[in-house]
């Protein structure tokens, strides 16, 4: 590259003092001419701010007064930043030094790509492909998102077979890359999913807009994940589903919507019945729940529907069900997947 445009690298924080103390060697260590490195503090209660001001005095802190979230805490934090691209970037990621350079490239040479993200591998199964990301996100007709190379619990070895820079359907917020002007055309994250499928919204919303977006698999880093809230968690739970049900009812037209989240709640119910079976009675009551809170938000969310355009790029959408691709069909790999119903 003979222009680097100015990177910010923003790692949001919430008491999160072991992740930064491992893991912000490697992203200080970023070898890329134009970057301003920046954690963004959601309130802690621990030491990690006094850790990174004694430690790394170059790291800019912004703070936020109390936790508000992934989304909204991100939100906050990027109205204080100059920047051409925004990098967000958890705090239990490692990178290479070259790890930026790839993804600007690709976004400087597509004009209507808006985000992207890197390859996404496990940091413990460094071979392995990661749960947060993968190789690239995809969603199916019934709002479950995907990713190549990682189908549910399912994780594929590495051996090259998604090594193909593509368009996806949304880009992991582990290591989200996004032009600043279209971070501010988009308004951001939706606030109200405090966490989680927060990217994936953003980006239906990019791409309602007319944008694209990329996956690099040049660039490479290596994600820990479940940092804040682990898998089992049933507040996990609770916001994977009721933030998917508000995704769908704001961004599907409206006919689709209805149908859509009608099969939805059955497909739910389905999967309240299985954790009611195996004695996850937390999990079943936090799907219960969700759906609680999406009728008592849903003249709220109806209000959040905008007039895009609708004839967006639909790359990365999968015109069926992967969940019964994947338990039904035995369909456990990104690629035994029928490409054929790819939009």
């Amino acid at each position: 590259m003979t222009h680097y445009p100015k990177v910010a690298v923003v790692i949001l924080n919430w008491n999160g003092r072991f992740f930064l103390e491992k893991f912000l060697p490697s992203v200080y260590n970023t070898d890329y001419p134009n970057i301003e490195f920046v954690v963004g503090d959601n309130g802690s209660t621990d030491d990690s701010v006094a850790f990174v001001t004694a430690t790394y005095p170059a790291i800019r802190i912004i703070r936020n007064e109390r936790n508000l979230g992934f989304a909204g805490g991100y939100n906050e934090i990027l109205k204080y930043l100059e920047a051409d691209y925004f990098v967000l970037l958890n705090s239990d990621v490692e990178v290479p030094p070259h790890w930026i350079t790839p993804v600007i490239e690709l976004l400087e040479s597509q004009p209507d790509m808006a985000a992207a993200q890197p390859k996404i591998r496990s940091y413990y199964q460094r071979e392995y492909f990661e749960h947060a990301g993968a190789g690239g996100g995809f969603i199916d007709y019934y709002g479950f998102p995907f990713c190549r190379g990682r189908m549910l619990h399912v994780m594929e070895k590495d051996r090259g077979q998604y090594d193909d820079a593509c368009e996806i359907f949304w880009a992991s917020g582990a290591a989200f890359f996004i032009k600043r002007a279209c971070w501010e055309a988009s308004g951001g994250f939706d606030a109200d999913f405090f966490a989680h499928m927060e990217e994936v919204d953003l980006c239906w919303r990019l791409k309602r807009k007319g944008y694209r977006i990329g996956y690099c698999p040049q660039s490479v880093v290596y994600h820990v994940g479940g940092g804040t809230l682990a898998a089992a968690n049933p507040t996990k739970t609770y916001l994977n589903f009721r933030n998917s049900l508000f995704m769908m009812q704001k961004n599907l037209p409206l006919i689709d919507a209805c149908w859509v989240i009608f099969a939805r709640m059955w497909i739910d119910l389905i999967a309240l019945i299985h954790f009611l079976v195996q004695g996850k009675l937390s999990d079943a009551w936090a799907i219960s729940r969700s759906h609680q809170r999406f009728f008592l938000d849903f003249f709220k969310t109806a209000r959040k529907r905008r007039r895009y355009n609708q004839s967006f790029s639909k790359k990365g959408i999968y015109n069926g069900s992967f969940i019964w691709a994947f338990y039904i069909q035995r369909k456990t790999y990104f690629s035994q997947l029928d490409l054929k119903r790819f939009l």
